[in-house]
């Protein structure tokens, strides 16, 4: 496994490359190279409730350049996907840009539809804000309903 962020000691077997703080495609930059799979999930550090099946679900999705979970209006949610590495590589060679959609939307990627669980969280719900996180926090402990 492969982090492009602060060090964490804690966790053993994680590579760790530093964190330019540029935006979603530096990082993706950054972190590549270190690939040496085929494939390669690419996700966002805030979704406490991206699990395991959901990552399964989208690896044996890939089809062509990748796959890439979809939120309930079937918007492609781009930091919840996996992708063939080499299509990775030869879009970033090729891209200039910033944007995360500029760079993966052209991969024309499978899109994965996950039905939330009764009274479970949705799994691209991210925490960008401190209200975000004690909402997440709310909903784990069964305090709040999702919706």
């Amino acid at each position: 496994m492969m982090v492009v962020g602060p060090s964490r000691p804690e966790l053993d077997d994680v590579l760790f490359v530093p964190d330019e703080q540029q935006g979603p495609v530096a990082a993706l930059r950054q972190g590549l190279p270190h690939v040496r799979a085929p494939r390669v999930a690419l996700l966002a550090a805030d979704l406490p409730f991206l699990r395991a099946r959901h990552i399964r679900a989208l690896l044996e999705a890939v089809t062509g350049t990748g796959a890439v979970l979809a939120d309930e209006q079937g918007r492609e949610q781009w930091l919840t996907g996996c992708w063939r590495t080499a299509a990775l590589n030869d879009a970033l060679t090729q891209y200039p840009g910033k944007s995360l959609h500029g760079l993966l939307g052209p991969l024309r990627p499978r899109l994965v539809t996950i039905t939330a669980e009764p009274g479970e969280p949705p799994p691209w719900l991210d925490c960008d804000t401190p209200d975000d996180i004690e909402r997440a926090r709310r909903l784990a402990s069964g305090d709040d309903v999702p919706g």
